[in-house]
């Protein structure tokens, strides 16, 4: 019998969780595989500390919540078991931006993962492959605990309402809850090719706020690539949602992941935005995470509307 140990995430914090013990070994036991997957229906961010890091463990934590999908922006990596989807590279070389002052690549807004596809996949499991000496952090918000801190009148008006969203929202496309000092310097060809793309991609919508079958409310809002409340899409509803973005950025208490070489994380994409701090250019940050295949049922394409998903993209 192999055992782990649960800690908290963090004192403060109202949900995650830090896991140590997790090895080749420990994963082949089904008693800690119900384990892991029970914290994370509970918990729905989970830090493992101190794990070897090869794609037999990323995978292997992975399929504990669920079988795996290709990632609909990126190349699929190749890897050891070529039957199944692959995992995916995540290097920002070339797209850097100035916000406050500061000059960074890998700079990545609040968001949830594929808002502009109609099904929301599960989740992810991130690795670090290669690090910056400083910055690269990933931070996490829970919207369950937004939904409960933002405010209750600005919440209300957010009950019934959808958020629309499109793929090529992004970098400096992007519409709502932007930093108020910032330019964006230099996008690499495939981020170029990313916002270029207009006519031929349908929009998402996707609810505000929905509830999970353990009964939690859950705030699930994306200001990167949200192009405007459903019904909406004038400048009072454009002015609501701005307004829902910052009372998000005021209200919530994210989880800033500082990555070693030896840990994975897994989130729940139907619970929690993320978002990437940034690091010096002059740097590397690469990352892989695998995409867990899920839907959560309330998604879907504009009613009529014609064209294609999300184009593939190249890393």
């Amino acid at each position: 019998m192999t055992s782990i140990k649960v800690y908290a995430l963090a004192d403060d914090l109202p949900y995650g969780a830090r896991i140590i013990g997790v090895n080749w070994e420990s994963l082949k036991d089904e008693g800690v595989r119900e384990q892991i997957k029970h914290i994370f229906e509970d918990r729905g961010l989970i830090v493992f500390k101190g794990v070897e890091s090869s794609r037999q463990i990323h995978l292997a934590l992975s399929e504990i919540v669920g079988p795996l999908q290709d990632h609909p922006l990126k190349e699929r990596a190749p890897m050891e078991q070529p039957a199944k989807p692959d995992v995916t590279n995540f290097n920002y070389k070339g797209d850097v931006v100035d916000a406050d002052g500061r000059r960074l690549t890998g700079w990545i807004p609040w968001h949830y993962d594929a808002c502009y596809t109609a099904k929301l996949n599960r989740g992810g499991v991130l690795r670090a492959i290669e690090l910056p000496p400083e910055g690269g952090m990933t931070g996490f918000a829970d919207g369950i605990q937004l939904y409960e801190a933002v405010s209750p009148k600005l919440r209300a008006r957010f009950e019934d309402l959808s958020i629309i969203y499109r793929v090529n929202l992004a970098y400096m496309n992007q519409r709502f809850g932007m930093l108020k000092n910032y330019r964006w310097i230099s996008l690499s060809e495939n981020a170029s090719k990313l916002i270029g793309r207009r006519d031929d991609i349908r929009r998402s919508v996707h609810p505000s706020i929905w509830r999970r079958r353990s009964g939690e409310n859950v705030l699930h809002v994306s200001p990167w690539q949200a192009a405007g409340i459903q019904g909406c899409e004038n400048p009072e509803g454009d002015a609501l949602l701005e307004s829902l973005c910052q009372e998000i950025y005021a209200r919530m208490k994210p989880y800033w992941h500082k990555w070693e070489l030896t840990d994975m994380v897994l989130w729940d994409n139907w619970r929690f935005v993320h978002a990437a701090s940034g690091n010096d250019p002059k740097y590397t940050r690469h990352l892989q995470r695998t995409t867990i295949e899920g839907d959560y049922g309330l998604g879907s394409f504009e009613l009529g509307a014609t064209g294609n998903e999300p184009p593939k993209m190249t890393v």
